[in-house]
């Protein structure tokens, strides 16, 4: 009762693993490539217990397949692969990592890590090259797609408005004769006196022509 207590999430068996790297990639040409590392992590404040198993313990030696894990602390595993052959090429395999409390014999957590045997680095490195230029001309194809849309629909938005509305051209001839207008105090104006419009009249007016100009050069 007093370890439920002290670690009642522990029970349900869902206790997550930090295990790096998650894939383990074998390279028969590769001799150096056949012996690989898992790290095992134990972020925790208790010891962990950990055992390693695998879906064809036949092909590969595990150094040290279980220990336990400091709290805090971590461990290198070490995986070879020991039936390098060209009929094992491509076939994925798993190890699973199954840790535990060092009290308890039920696995608290698992983590999988996927282990292939290929036949070449050179290959898989080319392929990785290939994938990447395909990625980056369908990027481009998209990219180049989505600009010839988008000029297409301003293209069609300027046909829709080919100019400005009458209204706009016909307050805009206002404003300009408003503007032509003489202010008041001009005595030496033949116009009208009751014709004479204040200097803020002429401001409002210049204003309002700048707008119309400003949604002319837009359409």
């Amino acid at each position: 009762m007093q370890q439920q207590k002290r670690h009642p999430e522990l029970v349900e068996g869902n206790l997550p693993v930090f295990v790096f790297p998650t894939e383990l990639i074998f390279y028969a040409d590769d001799q150096a490539s056949h012996k690989q590392v898992l790290t095992l992590y134990n972020p925790y404040e208790f010891a962990l217990k950990f055992k390693v198993l695998c879906t064809a313990p036949s092909k590969y030696a595990v150094v040290d397949a279980t220990g336990a894990v400091k709290p805090q602390c971590c461990v290198d595993i070490v995986i070879r692969h020991r039936d390098v052959r060209a009929c094992h090429y491509g076939v994925m395999d798993k190890f699973r990592l199954q840790v535990s409390e060092q009290s308890q014999r039920k696995a608290l957590g698992k983590k999988e890590v996927i282990a292939t045997l290929l036949p070449s680095a050179q290959e898989q490195q080319q392929q990785k090259q290939q994938d990447e230029e395909k990625r980056m001309k369908e990027q481009l194809v998209e990219s180049v797609f989505f600009e010839q849309t988008s000029l297409q629909q301003v293209s069609e938005s300027r046909s829709q408005s080919s100019g400005p509305s009458l209204l706009t051209v016909f307050l805009g001839a206002v404003c300009v004769a408003v503007l032509m207008l003489p202010t008041l105090g001009d005595l030496e104006s033949v116009v009208p006196v009751y014709l004479h419009l204040s200097v803020n009249k002429n401001l409002v007016a210049a204003y309002v022509l700048g707008l119309l100009t400003m949604v002319i050069l837009r359409t």
